[in-house]
């Protein structure tokens, strides 16, 4: 357990400072749907902006290009097999009609074979843009592995992810065209749980001839929030929204979730944040338990050290292995210290004095991660030389972290925790411009 802030004199190196294809949506729609139309007409900007249907307008467009479908399909060059259902139009004030479609072969749903038709005013056809352009066609429709293989690796692929609860509701086959040659799959739905309570609908794509996972992906959605922190202005928060319910579940990044233990010293995880609204704190500190500034920090530390990582050094998680920590916020009362600890893989932050000077600065968050980055590779331990060698790590990629950010309301320095106040007269927790000045 690595302690934020020692209460001891600084006598010793030990004591000092201690510190994925985007997701498919439910139609099948790949996220490569930035693909070029396919004509010339196409490739040019659609002048107008949209208009705002009226519900009965845009069914009387959607049921129309439905009738049109097969023509539609024959216009645009799909094969015998294939067929087209209409899903959503957009109409823009020039009158030109943009009709997406979902597209079926053989009978079987095509995941990742959604195209965008366009088309004038007059009729003419402005072009089309897809989310693949490989042709659709598989040589058999007979799978070479059973449904329930395919389900068990679904179930499996869950567990891993920490579902302790879950269940197939059966495979379905499906023609898989998300990611390079088409060929006939498996999609599997895994409900049940995952681990902190959130439902789940883990979707998995399993190769009918090979038995091969090529995608999964959470149905339950990821949303952007907004988080006023304490110590680094307005941010956003990536987020989870189960029915009408937000967490502070960062299903982007290994699952990080933040928790709140209300005050007290328990071993546990305590009560993971969650809000009707997708908007975190206030951006100013208070005592109560229910307060939301601290998670506000906490997560977007966690979110801003995961990129930094991932996008300087391509490591993907603390251990490397697309995992998330957690983070605990409230910890004990008017606790003036932050602690990374491995035996629960979770970082916690206490309230500082008062309850209302939360631990939770950008670098200081970075700080901590740091720690189980280093317990995962150079495993040093926490005491005398390798002690110090783990302090100096912790902040120097804590302090990277908040380079990286660059956060206009916390900007990159060369001061650990100088935002928290610990002492209440502005110093920070250590010096890294010129250490002796921290005695």
């Amino acid at each position: 357990m690595s302690p934020l802030y020692a209460r001891h004199k600084r006598t010793t190196l030990a004591i000092a400072t201690a510190v994925a294809a985007g997701a498919l949506i439910s139609t099948g729609l790949a996220t490569n749907a930035s693909a070029q139309p396919t004509s010339a007409a196409a490739a040019k900007p659609l002048a107008g902006a949209p208009t705002l249907l009226s519900a009965a307008a845009r069914t009387g467009l959607i049921q129309q290009a439905q009738t049109e479908a097969t023509e539609t399909a024959q216009r645009i060059g799909l094969g015998a097999q294939e067929k087209l259902v209409a899903r959503d139009v957009v109409k823009d004030v020039d009158g030109t009609v943009h009709t997406r479609y979902e597209r079926t072969y053989a009978g079987l749903p095509v995941l990742g074979g959604d195209l965008v038709v366009h088309t004038a005013k007059s009729g003419k056809a402005e072009g089309v843009t897809r989310a693949t352009t490989q042709t659709i066609a598989v040589s058999s429709l007979t799978p070479k592995i059973a449904a329930a293989t395919a389900e068990k690796q679904a179930v499996g692929a869950a567990r891993t992810l920490g579902s302790a609860e879950s269940a197939p509701d059966g495979a379905r086959k499906v023609i898989w065209a998300g990611s390079g040659k088409p060929v006939l799959a498996y999609e599997t739905v895994v409900g049940g749980l995952q681990d902190d309570g959130t439902p789940n609908q883990l979707h998995v794509i399993t190769d009918a001839a090979t038995g091969k996972k090529l995608f999964e992906y959470q149905g339950i959605e990821n949303a952007t929030g907004t988080g006023k922190t304490l110590y680094s202005g307005t941010v956003s928060l990536t987020t989870t929204l189960s029915g009408s319910t937000y967490s502070l579940t960062d299903a982007s990044r290994g699952s990080h979730k933040t928790y709140n233990l209300k005050h007290t010293s328990g071993s546990g995880t305590g009560t993971l944040f969650t809000n009707t609204t997708n908007t975190w704190g206030t951006g100013t500190a208070s005592s109560s338990t229910t307060d939301e500034t601290a998670a506000a920090d906490a997560a977007y530390g966690a979110q801003e050290t995961w990129d930094f990582y991932k996008n300087t050094f391509g490591r993907t998680g603390i251990k490397n292995n697309g995992v998330g920590a957690y983070s605990r916020v409230h910890y004990g009362s008017s606790y003036v210290n932050a602690f990374w600890d491995d035996s629960c893989f979770c970082m916690t932050y206490g309230d500082g004095s008062g309850n209302t000077h939360p631990l939770t600065s950008l670098d200081v968050a970075g700080h901590e991660m740091s720690h189980g980055v280093t317990s995962n590779t150079a495993g040093l331990n926490y005491s005398g030389e390798s002690g110090g060698l783990n302090e100096a790590t912790s902040d120097i990629f804590g302090t990277g972290v908040e380079f990286y950010a660059n956060n206009a309301s916390d900007p990159g320095d060369y001061l650990i925790g100088e935002k928290i106040n610990i002492n209440g007269d502005g110093t920070p927790l250590r010096y890294m411009d010129k250490p002796s000045k921290d005695g």
